[in-house]
């Protein structure tokens, strides 16, 4: 197949789900909103900047650069800035990636997201003869981002109105995405969205953890209550004083260093940069407990590849998470603004070794019949391939 996806190229997601394609032989081609370091096996790669998409940033996932320029406080600032102006870029954005889809005449293009790689590529095949457009669902694009503004309604409609197919990582997505336009007789297929936790990098370790080692491993974002989380760290500190706690992609972070000083639990808590997938899976394999504190939400990555680490889940109370999470059995769900709730849920799990090991097991499962690359991707591969023969 000759295959054209439409992606912010530096994120690990992305690349995750274009490496199959390309080890199993395929012609790809990238359409990357963002600048990125050129994929090796890439057939093509073009930048098609949208939603000023095009300033500079240094993160590979864009989120400790955003971070790091306008302040964790300025996030959502930044990303209403975005939800409002940002759709109003997408016409004449478009004329660059159509130019794209004319040049490589792929066989089906895949955007991995709706805002703003789904807009954008639901603009660009617009009254064109034009391949399948398969459009990846991101956890927050239906109840973060489209009501958040008019033009993110518009064009959220207008580009479910325009796929041939959608991916989602979570089944909740797949019924918004009906009750936002999508038509019922269109093909729908789920999957975590990096295709999956490859177990030879993401898996428990040898002997279970015993040290009260907690870690949070969702960085900066405007829809994760970090607020919550370290609020909730005194709490766990004075009835566990032994406990540590690990936070990704934070290192550097000025609001979080705030945070540690007004609390003063400088002793008790590690901020750590962003890691690569290796280094994470030791982060996670030496955490009991793993936190999630969000508002909005699919199914995270790092969620699934805490829980195949082992790490007892402890999130935030949402339907995508009870997808995957039992409250009780393999994982507890909590207020994301509570801090008390979080500190609650937190000592539960370090307090109760039991209830940590046969979630591990169940876990484990689930990972394996659910979550798994190989499976998931080979999954995708037939799905492809049903789409292609019915266009």
């Amino acid at each position: 197949m000759k295959l054209l996806f439409v992606a912010d190229g530096r994120s690990p997601i992305a690349l995750n789900w274009m490496r199959w394609w390309i080890d199993k032989g395929h012609e790809v081609y990238l359409a990357s909103t963002f600048a990125c370091d050129p994929i090796p096996g890439l057939a093509g790669l073009d930048l098609t900047p949208v939603a000023f998409s095009g300033a500079k940033t240094s993160s590979a996932s864009g989120n400790k650069s955003a971070s790091g320029l306008w302040g964790a406080r300025a996030l959502g600032l930044r990303q209403k800035i975005r939800q409002w102006v940002g759709p109003l870029t997408i016409s004449r954005s478009s004329k660059r990636l159509r130019e794209v889809v004319v040049r490589v005449h792929p066989d089906l293009v895949h955007a991995m997201r709706i805002p703003y790689e789904g807009m954008l590529a639901a603009e660009a095949i617009s009254g064109l003869e034009a391949p399948p457009l398969l459009v990846s669902i991101w956890g927050n694009d239906f109840t973060l981002h489209a009501p958040s503004s008019p033009f993110m309604r518009h064009y959220t409609e207008w580009t479910l109105s325009l796929a041939d197919a959608i991916h989602a990582d979570c089944r909740r997505d797949i019924r918004l995405a009906r009750q936002w336009g999508f038509p019922t007789d269109r093909p729908t297929f789920v999957s975590p969205g990096n295709g999956g936790i490859r177990g030879e990098v993401f898996h428990p370790p040898s002997e279970p953890v015993s040290a009260p080692v907690v870690i949070n491993p969702r960085g900066f974002r405007g829809y994760v209550r970090n607020d919550t989380f370290f609020q909730s760290i005194p709490k766990v500190l004075a009835r566990r004083p032994d406990a540590r706690f690990l936070c990704a992609s934070m290192a550097g972070e000025p609001q979080a260093q705030r945070w540690i000083e007004q609390l003063g639990i400088q002793a008790s808590v590690e901020l750590l940069p962003a890691l690569p997938h290796h280094e994470m899976a030791d982060k996670f394999s030496s955490a009991a407990v793993l936190v999630s504190p969000s508002t909005h939400d699919g199914t995270p990555n790092t969620l699934l590849e805490g829980m195949a680490c082992g790490c007892f889940p402890v999130a935030g109370d949402l339907e995508s998470i009870r997808e995957w999470i039992t409250p009780g059995v393999n994982g507890l769900l909590v207020d994301p603004s509570d801090p008390d709730s979080l500190a609650e849920a937190i000592l539960s799990a370090l307090d109760q070794p039991e209830l940590r090991a046969k979630a591990g097991e169940q876990n484990r499962r689930i990972i394996a019949e659910r979550a798994d690359y190989s499976q998931n991707m080979s999954h995708a591969e037939t799905f492809y391939s049903r789409l292609l023969h019915s266009n």
